[in-house]
């Protein structure tokens, strides 16, 4: 299988251009790949298809082979790939997944895309639309009780579910990973849930530790960048454009007054390209 390794401030991919063979098992291929010490070592796993309703269509699949509605810096890099690698020369294109259809706009340096904004769309509220067990909407400090502790929570979905945590001390001291999974399987969440935890520094800058749905804790969400900063608007405590400081890097984020969207802009960054032999049955 050939493949390209990518990553979006950290959060890296296994990506796979499929506009023209397809994968037989690609669940078990994620698995794989995504495995640091005898596969290739990723996020999970990122497949570049042709659409009828868009320019291309991603489809995603976590480390542990379950699949994801949509991933913010997966898309990035999904639409560094197609321009690069000579399947568009288009600087505006649109992106089908399971979340809809994104629209992406490419910063092109030297004939290579060096970042990308991207449309997500608007935040979803509604707790049944996330989805999780909530009594009000939208849901804003929430008391929720994890590892026998009482938290609040806001939740988002930007395609994906997303719990939001404000905490006051750095992010790097927090046990994100005693508390992260307990969060993830907590039965308030019918899908499970990403986790971010969050802490104010300014008006127009949080920094984040996130602990991803299928993958555990990563150096980067896109998804969860932009859940944060919605989220961090509706508890007051960041202006509608602000900066996220990740594990792995930055990325710009703004929930628009004009039209309720949330617009991310960030870095992709190509790391290899390769081949890989598959197991006997993936093939």
């Amino acid at each position: 299988m050939r493949f390209t390794k990518m990553q979006g401030i950290g959060n890296d991919y296994v990506y796979v251009d499929c506009t023209k063979s397809e994968l037989r098992d690609p669940e078990a291929i994620a698995r794989f790949v995504s495995d640091r010490h005898f596969g290739i070592g990723s996020d999970g796993l990122i497949l570049i298809r042709s659409s009828k309703q868009a320019d291309f269509r991603m489809d995603m699949y976590n480390a542990d082979g379950s699949r994801g509605e949509m991933c913010g810096n997966g898309i990035r890099c999904v639409g560094k790939y197609v321009y690069d690698y000579g399947l568009t020369d288009r600087e505006e294109i649109s992106i089908e997944t399971l979340a809809g259809i994104k629209y992406l706009k490419l910063e092109v340096k030297e004939k290579k895309v060096s970042r990308v904004r991207v449309d997500m769309g608007a935040p979803i509220l509604a707790p049944d639309e996330i989805p999780v067990q909530a009594e009000k909407e939208p849901v804003v400090k929430e008391p929720i009780r994890v590892c026998e502790k009482d938290w609040e929570m806001t939740c988002v979905s930007m395609g994906n579910p997303h719990a939001v945590v404000f905490i006051d001390t750095p992010v790097r001291e927090f046990p994100l990973k005693e508390v992260g999974p307990s969060f993830e399987c907590h039965e308030r969440f019918p899908r499970r849930t990403n986790t971010e935890f969050i802490r104010a520094l300014a008006p127009d800058r949080l920094e984040m530790r996130v602990w991803e749905r299928g993958a555990g804790e990563t150096f980067a969400c896109g998804t969860g960048a932009c859940g944060a900063v919605v989220a961090a608007v509706l508890n007051g405590l960041c202006g509608r454009k602000a900066t996220v400081e990740l594990l792995g890097g930055e990325l710009e984020i703004e929930w628009s007054e004009a039209d309720g969207h949330v617009y991310m802009t960030g870095a992709a960054a190509t790391v290899f390209d390769g081949e890989i032999a598959l197991p006997e049955g993936m093939e």
